[in-house]
């Protein structure tokens, strides 16, 4: 198999697209398996991501109030289904530190106290900009051990939150919903007129454009930033909104952004 491998590396490539057209004939010829060229291609495409456009931005971050008790965390803890939490102090531009749910279950179990002691509980926030590169951040999450970061924009305001699974699928891939999206555009699927299944990061222009709509928000700028908005929290499947006079429907979400929306198409529009 070598040897015929090698065969493919004459003359050596010299530029990624070279290298890719060099791993295509690879596969073609069953020198590769069918998942080893897709992740292959993402892990030579991650140097060029920036954080900002895997980030859970931040009207969908879910975050803990010092305010609160333990009564009142516990549910956000369990419902939400994450172990890592931004500590906010009012404002999502105040972020404290952040919270381990096993910190919080350990401090409750041995102090037995509702009112939590934020010193003691909280570790200390990465604060990264918009712009770095995803391999660098991945190599500074295992040089720290860190496992989420803080997003900030060029002025120091909070805009979102990264996480180390949100840098590793880019790598692996995504796990695949039961509902199958359109290879080619990897954002729409259209069952008939009135039945279409989005991908939530679907930019909202995009929307406007596919369904006739004039959605505008300038705090968001995709379709599941605006059902955020909507609901008022972060999406669970089977929640519905109106927008423009289409229902939207959520078919899956992960505890931090909804995934997948269903929109049936308004008969009058």
């Amino acid at each position: 198999m070598f040897s015929r491998l090698a065969y493919f590396l004459r003359p050596i490539p010299v530029t990624r697209e070279q290298l890719f057209d060099v791993l295509s004939r690879a596969r073609k010829q069953d020198l590769l398996d069918d998942d080893a060229l897709p992740m292959m291609q993402r892990i030579m495409r991650v140097s060029e991501q920036q954080v900002e456009h895997v980030m859970v931005a931040r009207a969908q971050m879910i975050t803990i109030d010092s305010s609160q008790t333990t009564e009142e965390i516990l549910p956000t803890v369990i419902d939400s289904a994450h172990s890592r939490f931004p500590v906010i102090d009012g404002d999502r531009d105040q972020i404290l530190g952040i919270l381990l749910a096993k910190d919080l279950l350990r401090y409750q179990r041995d102090s037995g106290e509702d009112r939590l002691s934020w010193e003691k509980l909280v570790r200390p926030a990465v604060f990264i900009p918009e712009s770095k590169r995803l391999n660098v951040l991945l190599q500074e999450f295992r040089n720290s051990r860190n496992h989420m970061a803080i997003v900030v924009d060029e002025y120091g305001g909070v805009i979102g939150l990264v996480t180390i699974e949100d840098v590793l699928e880019q790598i692996v891939g995504e796990i695949e919903d039961e509902t199958d999206i359109d290879e080619e555009s990897k954002m729409v699927l259209r069952r008939d007129e009135s039945d279409w299944v989005i991908k939530a990061e679907l930019p909202i222009s995009s929307f406007n454009h596919l369904f006739g709509a004039d959605l505008n928000d300038r705090d968001v700028d995709t379709v599941g930033g605006i059902v955020t908005n909507e609901l008022g929290h972060v999406p669970k499947r089977g929640e519905r909104v109106v927008l423009a006079g289409h229902e939207v429907e959520v078919l899956s979400a992960d505890g931090r952004r909804a995934r997948l929306l269903r929109v049936n198409v308004s008969s009058s529009s």
